[in-house]
């Protein structure tokens, strides 16, 4: 495939916009989970519930979107993956009428749903648009789109929902029953504007996808045409399975660092009018790793030796968060968000290199690679409910995570045979 440079920049500058916006939604996790644990009364592991239902329906949705994509193409794949993701914000409007957890999970898996059918073509288109050698320079770019908007996203909704959140948990622990699910019920009702307006913006951007001059294209073969014809199912891509593997962990790590950062400040006596704003730290950590990535991939250092060293950089961080206390502890989990920004770019190309005419269904399994999003927090929040860990010791579950990812950065990703001589 060639393409100037010029004929790069409309496409690129649409997915940008599309990045910046699933980017939004992703990162309002967050404040959504101290919110909720609030407004519904939950406990850790209850609260995290959130970042499962939202990450799992990756999982359970991906190949039904690789499916869908072929049908549609990517972009009207694009347009329906933001139409899906409006009827999930408009579900936020009965969950908050009736403070209905279950309603609230319900409309995040739908958000989910619709976010794996835009995942799926996006991250392969910005993949295959350009050359491989510069893949992860241009995820990059999409990356600080997404992550600029999940630095803007937690204090947006965190300054309408928790405006005044330390005097009302305060206010309702003197109440009566009676008044305290009154007062709970007023509270829920604060996300009904945010989504209701996101709904609206989201099917406005769909049928600007619609009328946009972006292209459709193809994944054309890998120039390893005979490595690939020699193949004949998706499992015979070591690089991908186990890039699979590396991005299921990367993914858990992500959004522990971003979704749990503000729960364990508050287990560090720190008040929730601070940590509300907690998951922006991370998120502002991202945007600095990608700038990086921006500048030094590939002039600098190859992708791999990048995902080298920003592994290395998450065991350390994460020994040094478990170690410290207070205000430095959960500064280096905000700094993870350093380590972990050039993780996806990096890892996506390497995963997807060589796969040829599998490259669709190799990005769907590596979407349903972000249900680590979803399991790995939930196993961090039961472990921080258990008295004798705690919600610091629970980050130990952090290192072997980026231990694995050491390991594909170095050897991993070369493996292109199950058999060795």
């Amino acid at each position: 495939m060639t393409n100037s440079t010029k004929s790069n920049f409309v496409p690129t500058l649409i997915i940008g916009a599309l990045f910046f916006i699933f980017g939004f939604i992703t990162w309002l996790n967050g404040t959504l989970i101290q919110y909720l644990k609030i407004a519904c009364e939950l406990n850790t592991f209850q609260s995290l519930l959130v970042a499962f239902a939202f990450y799992i329906s990756y999982f359970v949705m991906a190949l039904p979107s690789s499916w869908v994509l072929e049908k549609t193409g990517f972009k009207k794949g694009m347009m329906l993956g933001l139409q899906v993701m409006a009827a999930g914000a408009l579900v936020f409007i009965p969950a908050a009428h009736t403070r209905t957890y279950e309603l609230f999970l319900l409309g995040l898996f739908i958000i989910g749903t619709g976010l794996s059918i835009l995942q799926t073509a996006s991250n392969p288109y910005i993949t295959i648009v350009g050359p491989i050698e510069s893949a992860a320079k241009r995820i990059s770019i999409m990356g600080i789109c997404n992550k600029v908007a999940g630095v803007l996203a937690p204090i947006i909704l965190g300054a309408i929902v928790l405006s005044d959140a330390d005097a009302f948990v305060k206010e309702i622990r003197q109440l009566d029953a009676v008044q305290k699910a009154l007062r709970l019920d007023e509270l829920a009702l604060r996300v009904v504007f945010p989504y209701s307006i996101m709904a609206g913006v989201l099917v406005v951007l769909a049928l600007m996808i619609y009328f946009s001059p972006l292209p459709e294209i193809e994944a054309e073969e890998s120039d390893e045409i005979k490595v690939v014809s020699e193949k004949k199912s998706i499992f015979q891509f070591p690089n991908l399975i186990l890039g699979v593997v590396a991005l299921f962990l990367y993914v858990g790590v992500e959004v522990m660092a971003g979704d749990t950062i503000g729960s364990y400040g508050q287990s560090q006596g720190i008040l929730l009018s601070e940590t509300k704003n907690f998951t922006a730290y991370t998120l502002t950590a991202m945007v600095i790793g990608y700038i990086i990535g921006i500048f030094s991939i590939p002039k600098l250092i190859s992708q791999s030796k990048a995902l080298a060293i920003s592994a290395v950089v998450g065991i350390l961080f994460s020994i040094v968060a478990i170690v410290t206390h207070g205000y430095t502890s959960v500064l280096f989990i905000a700094l993870l968000g350093l380590a972990n920004a050039l993780m996806w770019p990096a890892i996506w190309p390497l995963a997807i290199d060589g796969l040829g005419k599998f490259t669709k269904t190799g990005s769907a399994l590596l979407i349903m690679a972000i249900a680590g999003g979803a399991t790995l927090p939930l196993l961090y929040g039961k472990l921080a409910d258990v008295p004798s860990i705690g919600h610091q010791e629970a980050y130990w579950i952090m290192v072997p995570c980026y231990i694995f990812i050491l390991f594909y950065s170095i050897k991993g990703y070369k493996i292109l045979n199950w058999k060795t001589k």
